[in-house]
């Protein structure tokens, strides 16, 4: 049992390194850029919505707020979309959508992500409902004490108990393909 353990210890830091590899080999400044994390994701320049799905992601990684992402905060959010759970998932989304940081998501917040991820799941087909009628729906299932405004404790209940909530939030990235056959292929 203690030897898997150390394995898996090994395993990660294994990745870790593998990552920066990949990491200096992709931006020898030592910094990620926007562009350069819109390629990572497949964004094509055309998806306007994507691209500002994107920068909204990449501004929540931004710790630093210098406008770039360094070792540690590209570690930090592969490993949040790739492995993270979905406790710190929900957080994560939380502080994403909360733009003003007050703790707590208005209309005006939920209106601003939910209309650009309606237009990139209605590329799909998948949306049959309009943005206004997506956000009425989220607050009557979600803020629980009917004040206007979502709580990350009523965000991280209402997202856990239903379903159609939790479609809605989910984290939807395509790097997992990027990240591991590049992985693959740093020496």
């Amino acid at each position: 049992m203690g030897q898997e353990e150390s394995h898996s210890e090994e395993m990660d830091t294994a990745q870790i390194q593998e990552l920066c590899i990949m990491f200096m080999k992709e931006c020898p400044s030592g910094s990620l850029h926007l562009h350069e994390f819109k390629r990572i994701f497949g964004v094509q320049s055309s998806s306007a919505e994507e691209s500002l799905f994107l920068e909204t992601i990449f501004h929540s990684f931004d710790t630093s707020q210098d406008n770039t992402l360094d070792f540690l905060e590209y570690v930090a959010a592969l490993n949040l979309i790739l492995r993270g759970n979905l406790e710190d998932r929900l957080k994560w989304s939380f502080k994403m959508y909360d733009k003003d940081g007050n703790g707590k998501l208005d209309r005006q917040e939920v209106k601003r992500i939910i209309k650009i991820l309606y237009k990139i799941k209605l590329q799909t087909g998948g949306m049959e409902m309009t943005p206004s009628e997506i956000c009425e729906r989220l607050f009557e299932l979600v803020d629980q004490n009917h004040d206007g405004q979502i709580s990350l404790s009523e965000f991280m209940e209402g997202a856990q108990k239903d379903e159609w909530v939790m479609n809605l939030l989910k984290l939807d990235v395509n790097a997992t393909s990027w990240v591991i056959q590049n992985c693959r292929r740093a020496p």
